[in-house]
């Protein structure tokens, strides 16, 4: 089975090798585990979960699986969060970081919203204390949120579109595209969060947006123009970027609480 992963270009065949066959109740279902995952398919589809944030969450094939560097926006969020907050994650796919989230800092108000039927149902099972809106960014959201959100975090599509068939097979060929482009220069997405957050948050509240070091400084420049406050942090750790604005220049924009994440 290693030599079989190794072959198709598995990096840490041994490991994967441990996981498939921790998912597999008989020798048949372990045979077409391997075969699917030789075949492309992301290891978290064919096992049925990603490790994020010390937690294990359910992904499905059709959703975006989680990475690492998202645990940023989990830190950030969490860091301005009380029980009695309310908290919204925009495109939220499988729901991972409101999982966290809730699970840090114990918010009874989440909200967590995907375009996507499929993602929204992977975030219910994830996220039963949260509820779970499908729908385009801020439209489905109750309307009795506007102007009353502490916090809103969103990984947002951010890939350049001309980029995508650079990515690795299993996301370029298994993920759902919507969920990785971001348009011609990767903003697109992003820079609609940026202009309508201000309608949701409460006066000092926070957005934060995952992003790449590149993309920062022009995302930051967004931030400015719908009269949020920016800087930008990151994380060596999870290697995460992340813009984080205030709303209406109350306050001051986080530095999140572990020595190794910067603006």
């Amino acid at each position: 089975m290693v030599a079989a992963l190794q072959r198709a270009g598995c990096v840490f065949a041994d490991d994967e090798a441990r996981l498939l066959t921790d998912a597999a109740d008989s020798p048949g279902a372990l045979r077409a585990l391997l075969d699917r995952r030789i075949g492309g398919e992301p290891l978290e589809h064919v096992v049925g979960w990603v490790a994020f944030d010390g937690l294990r969450i359910g992904v499905r094939p059709g959703v975006f699986v989680p990475r690492r560097r998202t645990e940023l926006l989990v830190t950030i969020a969490s860091a301005r969060l009380a029980p009695d907050s309310v908290f919204v994650e925009m495109c939220c796919g499988s729901a991972a970081v409101t999982r966290a989230v809730t699970e840090r800092t114990g918010v009874r108000s989440a909200t967590a919203c995907d375009i996507d039927p499929v993602a929204v149902a992977c975030a219910a099972d994830n996220a039963p204390d949260a509820h779970i809106v499908c729908g385009d960014l801020f439209d489905p959201l109750p309307g009795d949120l506007a102007g009353r959100v502490d916090v809103i975090v969103a990984n947002a599509p951010y890939v350049p579109g001309n980029a995508i068939a650079f990515m690795p097979r299993d996301a370029r060929d298994h993920e759902p595209r919507h969920a990785l482009d971001g348009g011609d220069d990767g903003l697109a997405i992003a820079r609609r969060i940026v202009a309508d957050a201000p309608r949701w948050l409460t006066d000092g509240g926070t957005l934060a947006i995952e992003t790449s070091r590149t993309q920062a400084p022009h995302l930051e420049a967004a931030f400015a123009r719908a009269g949020l406050t920016a800087t930008t942090v990151t994380d060596d750790a999870v290697d995460g970027c992340a813009v984080v604005g205030v709303r209406r220049g109350v306050g001051s924009p986080l530095r999140a609480g572990r020595p190794d994440v910067r603006p």
